[in-house]
């Protein structure tokens, strides 16, 4: 397995236990993490305080459907669900961009669809 492609796997079970240490060790110090329609931040104390977001309770359970790589470039698809504050549960599907520098995710690209009916709905 590649570098690049085992920060990107540590990141991910990272987010899984909501390990704050363990999601900024993969990161570089001028990390830039934007999420399409929802917001845009630059620097690892914002990246710290934007971890656990407001709309959940616990951490996220994520599931890798692929990784691809390609240079300093991971892409990965993902799947997982996430529990609200007020009890029910969001599922989603991810598109994820991993721009790495040096072993480390610089950038952070993400597209996150609710899914409301089933797989792909």
């Amino acid at each position: 397995m590649s570098r690049n492609r085992q920060t990107v796997e540590t990141y991910l079970e990272g987010f899984r236990k909501n390990d704050h240490a363990q999601i900024l060790s993969c990161l570089t110090d001028d990390i830039e993490w934007t999420v399409y329609g929802a917001f845009h931040l630059t620097g690892k104390q914002a990246y710290d305080e934007a971890i656990d977001g407001p709309a959940f309770v616990e951490p996220p359970q994520l599931e890798i459907v692929r990784l691809v790589e390609q240079d300093d470039v991971v892409m990965a698809e993902l799947t997982g669900s996430v529990l609200r504050p007020d009890g029910t549960t969001m599922r989603m599907s991810m598109a994820e961009v991993f721009v790495m520098r040096d072993g480390l995710i610089a950038e952070r690209r993400a597209w996150v669809i609710e899914l409301k009916e089933n797989d792909y709905r």
